[in-house]
């Protein structure tokens, strides 16, 4: 493919422009033990069908994760509201797409299902039926030095799994980093809020968000990085406060599942976040407090590398990027290497030297 625009950048027409992130489809081994995870991590099941689960938050969206019943674990794809049937059938139109098809999952509504230069799925969702919201505790008022807001009260915040509210961003690893990134710009709008680049001026991580006009979006609905083959990095799903963030920690490790990172504040988007693995290794993160933007900010640029996560908290663990060495990512790596016009071995050196 080639590129007119060096990635990323926001594209000047693009086919469609999403309107949110509806959600995200796994496999597991083992259904039962990755709904005990995700409903401690605070997801709410809504039902099973033909072998998948379906989770859901507080929100008004029927669903917001997806896991189907296979032999391996693994990450397949993400699915995007996008505005009219006109975008269905613009996106229907392109190479490799479904035809447009009734989506059988909870909600229904119209999809067409692609896949992206890095082999996710990706479906283009409209006309999904929302669902009633499902109640949940109010933000916490807080006293400052220069307001008191509650006066003869106390916090006393329930100690019981969070209350996720909806699913915010996922974030994926290429190899093929300027393909994939120039798909979603130019198919789905995406805009590039900021931009981690490598000491030659090279992308690193793009963090993506909706172009909905005027309306605020979040600072990052999908994030891109460099990586050594595709990959699932982490999604992330918003809680009501901060407390809500802590109290999530301290039930998690209560009831052993594995900790990766947090708590902190994000430098870019601002969140406060922590992360945790699930059963496979794969991380999910709760978040609070993320920043907004409309179209018209431009695009951040900004050094990266593990000090530039976060704005405080502990620096990001080593693990939270190095790859576990395996035969198969060895294979990947030698893939990508090959076939890749954005690997080299002396990006890999830098990556490897920056998040050292």
């Amino acid at each position: 493919m080639k590129l007119s625009t060096a990635q990323p950048a926001r594209h000047p027409n693009p086919t469609t422009k999403a309107t949110a992130l509806s959600y995200l489809i796994f496999e597991r081994p083992d259904l039962d033990l990755a709904e005990r995870f995700l409903s401690d991590f605070g997801l709410r099941t809504v039902g099973y069908l033909d072998n998948t689960l379906f989770l859901r938050g507080t929100g008004n969206a029927p669903f917001c994760y997806v896991v189907r019943k296979a032999r391996k674990a693994r990450f397949v794809g993400l699915g995007l509201q996008v505005g009219n049937l006109a975008d269905l059938t613009a996106l229907a139109r392109l190479p490799g797409a479904s035809a447009i098809e009734q989506s059988p999952w909870p909600g229904g509504g119209l999809r067409v299902t692609l896949t992206d230069p890095s082999g996710f799925r990706v479906d283009a969702l409209f006309g999904q039926e929302p669902v009633a919201s499902l109640p949940h505790r109010r933000a916490l008022p807080f006293n400052n030095v220069d307001a008191a807001v509650r006066v003869n009260a106390t916090q006393r915040p329930p100690h019981v799994a969070p209350e996720i509210i909806r699913l915010g961003h996922v974030v994926l690893e290429l190899a093929h980093y300027q393909e994939t990134c120039a798909w979603y710009t130019q198919h789905f709008g995406f805009i590039p809020s900021d931009v981690q680049v490598l000491p030659d001026g090279s992308p690193a991580v793009a963090f993506m968000r909706l172009d909905l006009g005027d309306t605020p979006a979040d600072h990052h609905t999908l994030a891109l990085a460099q990586g050594i083959a595709p990959a699932y990095s982490h999604s992330a799903y918003e809680l009501v406060d901060a407390d809500a963030v802590g109290i999530g920690q301290s039930l998690l490790r209560e009831r052993g599942w594995k900790h990766a990172w947090g708590i902190g504040r994000h430098i870019l988007g601002s969140q406060i976040f922590d992360y945790w693995q699930d059963p496979w290794g794969d991380k999910h993160e709760h978040y609070c407090d993320g920043d907004l933007f409309t179209a018209p900010v431009p695009t951040g640029i900004h050094p990266t590398g593990r000090e530039a996560m976060a704005q405080w908290g502990e620096t990001m663990p080593r693990s939270f990027t190095k790859p576990k060495i395996t035969p198969a990512i060895l294979v990947k790596l030698w893939h990508g290497l090959r076939h890749s016009p954005d690997l080299t071995l002396a990006k890999l050196r830098t990556l490897a030297k920056l998040f050292a």
